[in-house]
C-alpha cells in the first residue's frame, strides 16, 4: 500500500476504500550515540507506517528522512537538520498536494520528539486552507500509555536508549552495533533543568538512558504494541467525522 507505488489511475478506488485517508512517516537523520545508525528515528517511522499500512488498506506517503534535529548541535557527525520553518513549509505542501490527489484524512506519524512543534504548525496550516481536510499529528512514543511507559522507563530525555535499541534489534539490526551496548549507558542530566539545553550539554556521547539493556526480545513485543496501537487510532480516524459541520471561512454573519 506504498504511494509510490499506485498509479494515478488506482489512486481514487485506494483512497475512496479507506475514507480517502493517507499516512505520512516522518523521522530523522541524527546521531544516535555509538551504537546506532543515524537512520533510526526514520526507520522506525517507515516501518510501522508500512505494517499500518498493510493491516488497514491506508496508502503511505513516502517517508521524511530528514528532521528538525538541530537540538543534537554540531559536536558528533551524522545528524543532517532542517530548520523548523523549512519543515513546516515542506509537509504543508506535502499535505496540499496530497488533498489535490484526493486525501481528506491525513494522519502524520511522526517519530522524533523535537519535530512535534514544526509539525503542529503544520497541521493548523493544512486545516485553515483546506475546510474539508483532517490532520493528525501522531507521535509515535507517546501515542498509548503502555508505548510511552517502555520509552520513557531508563530516561524522561531519552535517546537512543533501550527503547529505540531493542525496537531496532528487532526491525533493522543491520543499525545495530552490539559490541557497543555495554558500554553506551548515559545518565539523564535533565532532571531539574527550567531550560531545554542541547544534546552535547546534556550527554557524553550522544544517549541518554540505557541500550545496555535492549534485547531483540523486548522490541518485538514493543514494536507488535506499535503496530496495534497506531492501526487501532488510524481505523477509528477513518470513519471520525467533525463534530459540527460549520464552515471554517463562513461567519455567522454571512448566514
Amino acid at each position: 500500500m506504498k504511494w509510490a507505488d499506485l498509479t494515478w489511475e488506482e489512486l481514487p478506488a485506494v483512497l475512496a476504500a479507506c475514507g480517502n485517508a493517507a499516512l505520512l512517516p516522518v523521522g530523522a537523520t541524527e546521531q544516535h550515540g555509538p551504537h546506532l545508525g543515524c537512520g533510526v528515528d526514520s526507520v522506525i517511522a517507515e516501518e510501522l507506517c508500512a505494517k499500518v499500512s498493510d493491516d488497514t488498506g491506508v496508502p503511505m506517503l513516502p517517508a521524511l528522512a530528514y528532521g528538525c534535529s538541530l537540538g543534537h548541535s554540531r559536536r558528533w557527525p551524522g545528524t543532517i537538520a532542517l530548520t523548523p520553518p523549512l519543515l513546516i513549509e515542506l509537509v504543508r505542501q506535502i499535505g496540499d498536494w496530497a488533498y489535490h490527489s484526493g486525501v481528506r484524512r491525513l494522519f502524520i506519524v511522526n517519530a522524533h520528539v523535537t519535530n512535534a512543534a514544526p509539525l503542529r504548525c503544520a497541521l493548523e496550516m493544512l486545516r485553515a486552507e483546506h475546510d474539508d481536510l483532517m490532520v493528525a499529528v501522531i507521535n509515535t512514543a507517546t501515542l498509548s500509555e503502555r508505548v510511552r511507559e517502555f520509552h520513557f522507563a531508563d530516561a524522561a530525555d531519552w535517546h537512543a536508549n533501550d527503547a529505540e535499541t531493542s525496537i531496532m534489534l528487532a526491525i533493522a539490526p543491520e543499525g545495530v552495533r552490539p559490541d557497543k551496548l555495554a558500554e553506551a549507558d548515559d545518565p539523564d542530566r535533565t532532571c531539574g533543568c527550567i531550560f531545554a539545553h542541547p544534546v552535547n550539554r546534556t550527554s557524553l556521547n550522544g544517549v541518554t538512558g540505557k541500550p545496555s539493556i535492549a534485547s531483540r526480545d523486548k522490541g518485538e513485543v514493543w514494536f507488535d504494541w506499535l503496530v496495534e496501537d497506531l492501526g487501532a487510532l488510524v481505523r477509528s480516524g477513518c470513519s471520525e467525522s467533525p463534530p459540527l459541520e460549520h464552515s471554517y471561512f463562513q461567519s455567522l454573519s454571512h448566514r
